[in-house]
């Protein structure tokens, strides 16, 4: 019946290949004649292929204002004006992939809306003090009115929870965060990973690996902090951003900064390392699996995603807080038990989230929802 129905497939933006980026890949794969609607388009050509199949997605007057393309996140106080120009009506079912405003759509009773959530907004909820105080806006006229903002904004997000027929979470975690600041229950069906394109390496060589961008709530800070204070671990640090600076400040010999990674090299290093450190309190964690799927143990926060993903002594470790001496204690335990671990049966595992089963999972879902709804 689903692919019978016209389809509207809605995301913030398509600007680069990404997590959520992904659930729309699949989105386009279930769903091969679902038009596009997007705030903005910058793809390139092998991510447009990709991800919506080589379409061009309808666009908001966002696109044509001066300097999207690099600073489109600058024009968020327009995303709840722009998400909402979007003609919808003419359509029967509206995917949104949201972790901003896409939800937001406006949609008619005879239309099913189910929302894939990756997030609800950080920046106007969890994370508006840290926010603030990371933009130095905690006093000062800017600084009022962007509280304003922020608070129009979480009754914006609050009351557009009611457009969306059914919600579904990334994980558990972020089915809490639904409940908590929208009231609406979530099914949860994990995000997909490509978990064939990283296959697991029993070899493992004598070092640790993390990678990321370098952005404050990633917490690499953290990592390298806790690897200079241990000598004689040598950890092996890819990615770049902003905090660049803070981060290398405290290396010491044994921690190599690698700088940004291609696809194939990142999977290399990770295949290679003997635990792969993560210290993000993360909605889910995709380079976390795609670790897991190289055989590689991960230790982990367990809080966020990584608390469902990551089995305390089973795939990896686990550490309480975002702590150097927590992240210290946590690879000396992975030391301590390393021998217990199974490469091959860590890559299993991860094969439990690979995009497959997502698309199987996500296909079943509206498809039964569609029936209840049109059979009403």
């Amino acid at each position: 019946m689903q692919n019978k129905l016209k389809t509207a497939v809605v995301h913030e933006w398509l600007v680069n290949y990404a997590g959520s980026e992904r659930v729309v890949e699949s989105f386009t794969n279930i769903w091969k004649d679902a038009d596009i609607f997007t705030l903005v388009d910058f793809l390139n050509q092998q991510e447009r292929d990709t991800i919506v199949k080589g379409k061009f997605p309808k666009t908001s007057f966002i696109q044509k204002l001066p300097f999207a393309e690099k600073h489109h996140r600058s024009y968020l106080p327009f995303f709840p004006l722009a998400i909402e120009q979007f003609d919808l009506s003419s359509y029967e079912v509206i995917l949104s992939s949201s972790h901003a405003v896409a939800k937001g759509v406006i949609t008619s009773a005879q239309q099913l809306h189910i929302s894939y959530c990756h997030t609800p907004m950080r920046y106007a909820w969890d994370f508006t003090h840290q926010y603030l105080k990371e933009s130095n806006l905690q006093k000062g006229v800017k600084a009022a009115i962007v509280k304003m903002f922020l608070h129009y904004l979480r009754i914006w997000d609050y009351s557009t929870a009611n457009r969306v027929d059914y919600f579904i979470a990334n994980s558990k975690y972020i089915a809490k965060r639904i409940k908590k600041i929208y009231n609406k229950e979530s099914e949860v069906i994990y995000p997909p990973v490509d978990t064939n394109l990283f296959p697991c390496e029993t070899n493992k060589e004598n070092y640790y690996v993390t990678a990321s961008r370098f952005v404050p709530y990633k917490r690499i800070d953290l990592i390298v902090e806790a690897f200079a204070k241990m000598p004689d671990k040598k950890l092996l640090v890819i990615g770049e951003g902003p905090e660049k600076d803070k981060i290398t400040a405290h290396a010491k010999k044994n921690i190599e900064f690698l700088g940004y990674q291609d696809g194939e090299a990142l999977k290399k290093y990770m295949q290679k390392a003997k635990a792969f450190v993560f210290a993000a309190e993360e909605d889910f964690g995709i380079v976390v699996i795609e670790a897991l799927a190289c055989g590689t143990p991960v230790i982990a926060l367990a809080k966020g995603g990584t608390a469902e993903t990551v089995v305390h002594l089973k795939n990896g470790i686990h550490f309480k807080e975002q702590t150097v001496e927590e992240i210290m204690s946590a690879v000396n335990e992975f030391e301590r038990n390393e021998q217990r671990f199974d490469s091959l049966a860590i890559s299993n595992d991860a094969a439990l989230y690979d995009r497959t089963i997502f698309e199987q999972k996500f296909s079943d879902f509206v498809t039964q929802k569609a029936e209840l709804f049109f059979n009403q």
